[in-house]
């Protein structure tokens, strides 16, 4: 183990007993190949047994390790303590969530607002299995890609200052998930979808400030997501106002 040290403050709270949070600092061991994870599991095996934290593939795919990192929202999975030389690096729970326990937060606002942008295909119709798959090309698939490679970690919603003032906003990874299915040439949903995304606290509600696209550690770019879509609600409403006119026009 390298003789190498440096300290982590890490915050404490146990609702059943404290008041609100507190730093707690722990010194930990330094190597190159130690993540912001690596320095909380060895406090929580050598140090602390009481430390509660997420995490799961340790490898920046669950998206469970999302943390607030120096004043970042990070996975602890991906960020190394050597970035924060000579420290004391700073643990804390992602902003813009209740805190259950330490680092610890409550998505049930997320995961319930999820389930309403319909992030699955949707069609009119379905093939039969013999009649073959639905195809793409290169140029289809380049039109989504990207959107589709949220992981759900809602580092985008702990950047997002729109959702920490409205919490009723939709957020971020929500409406990026729901363009990643309006954008597949398979999909023919966007009907379904658009009562939630054009509501006033859906992408509308968005004020183009940007943190969650610089927090997003895949890149997926939430706030240009949002922004294509407030082009496509906007179009639907002009056609909404002229369809009528033209409709009386034909008429006479």
């Amino acid at each position: 183990m390298s003789a190498e040290r440096i300290v982590m403050e890490v915050t404490r709270y146990q609702p059943e007993t404290d008041s609100e949070p507190t730093l707690q600092a722990y010194e930990v061991p330094l190597t190159r190949e130690w993540a912001v994870l690596d320095g909380l599991n060895y406090i929580k095996d050598r140090l602390d047994g009481t430390l509660t934290f997420r995490w799961s593939c340790r490898m920046g795919i669950c998206g469970s390790c999302g943390m607030t990192i120096n004043g970042d929202p990070k996975l602890a999975c991906a960020t190394f303590l050597v970035d924060y030389l000579p420290g004391p690096v700073r643990v804390e729970p992602m902003r813009n969530f209740p805190v259950i326990r330490d680092l610890v937060v409550d998505i049930s606002d997320f995961m319930a607002k999820l389930p309403r942008v319909k992030p699955w295909i949707i069609r009119d119709d379905e093939l039969a299995p013999e009649d073959g798959e639905y195809l793409q090309t290169p140029a289809e698939l380049e039109d989504y890609k990207r959107f589709s490679m949220c992981i759900n970690c809602m580092l985008c919603y702990s950047a997002c200052p729109v959702y920490g003032l409205e919490p009723d906003f939709l957020g971020p990874a929500a409406i990026a998930l729901a363009q990643r299915y309006n954008l597949d040439s398979r999909d023919e949903g966007e009907p379904d979808r658009r009562d939630v995304l054009a509501a006033a606290d859906g992408a509308w509600a968005c004020t183009y400030v940007g943190e969650c696209s610089t927090a997003c550690p895949k890149g997926v770019d939430p706030a240009g997501a949002i922004q294509q879509y407030k082009l496509t609600a906007a179009k639907h409403s002009v056609r909404d106002l002229v369809m009528p006119f033209r409709s009386r026009r034909a008429v006479r």
